[in-house]
């Protein structure tokens, strides 16, 4: 699995993963401001974005893609951050591989199982006929009987595409997430904790971490950590507050 990937600025590198159903694209705002001080690399997960489909999703095999970059890209020590499913996928990548990273930021997700939750955002996307379908209004229209919130609708129609013959598609692999959802939905676990210096950044305004997962799995789990809450942030935290993620993010990689 070779990940495709964006790389931009120089210094110390900077991986930076997407949540379920993004693509690198959400990231570019902010990592661009990143990229003055740091080298990034925006990184399609498997099944996501230009990255290579494939029938296997879940939290051990997506780190053994990031680290197969890592390997590709000669940086053997990033810091990584990822956000909502990919800060399960960096969770887990520092838990397996500590050596291979010198810090981890986690953006609004615990490494607690959660209950499903995207049902209908699936059946949503699994709906739209995209044989019929002559521009992204028509895409639009079909979404809208289930999503009635806009920017949840334009976040999902990033994934669409022309494809050659002129038809439409999704850039993620939607069948193989269905049928991995439970993965995707999984706890990140561990006999042996992390012991590099870790940040999670947490919404405000979003339920994804509770009070009582810091206690339960994240200090359990990460034992050099500290956790920052942005207030009037929701789960798109990078998207909602991108300058206080900027400068939790910057103040974060400078310490020793």
């Amino acid at each position: 699995m070779k990940l495709h990937y964006k790389e931009m600025g120089h210094g110390q590198p900077l991986l930076i993963l997407h949540g379920l159903f993004g693509t690198l694209d959400n990231w570019q705002t902010l990592a661009k401001r990143l990229a003055e001080h740091y080298n990034v690399f925006l990184v399609d997960l498997r099944n996501h974005g230009r990255s290579p489909h494939s029938d296997q999703h879940d939290y051990d095999v997506m780190a053994e893609d990031v680290l197969r970059l890592v390997d590709e890209l000669q940086i053997p020590t990033p810091a990584i951050m990822g956000h909502s499913m990919g800060g399960k996928v960096a969770m887990n990548y520092a838990l397996k591989y500590p050596t291979r990273l010198t810090k981890l930021i986690v953006v609004d997700i615990a490494p607690k199982a959660y209950p499903p939750h995207h049902d209908e955002i699936i059946d949503a996307l699994q709906s739209v006929d995209l044989s019929t379908v002559t521009s992204r209004g028509d895409v639009d229209a079909q979404l809208a009987k289930s999503i009635k919130e806009e920017s949840v609708r334009l976040f999902l129609m990033k994934n669409l595409y022309r494809k050659e013959d002129n038809t439409f598609g999704w850039r993620m692999n939607l069948d193989t997430i269905e049928q991995n959802y439970e993965n995707v939905a999984a706890a990140i676990t561990s006999d042996i904790p992390f012991k590099k210096s870790t940040l999670f950044i947490k919404g405000g305004r979003s339920r994804y971490i509770l009070p009582e997962d810091v206690y339960s799995s994240i200090e359990h789990l990460f034992t050099l950590v500290q956790v920052e809450t942005i207030p009037d942030a929701g789960h798109w935290v990078h998207a909602e507050a991108p300058d206080q993620v900027y400068d939790l993010v910057a103040r974060f990689l400078e310490t020793d």
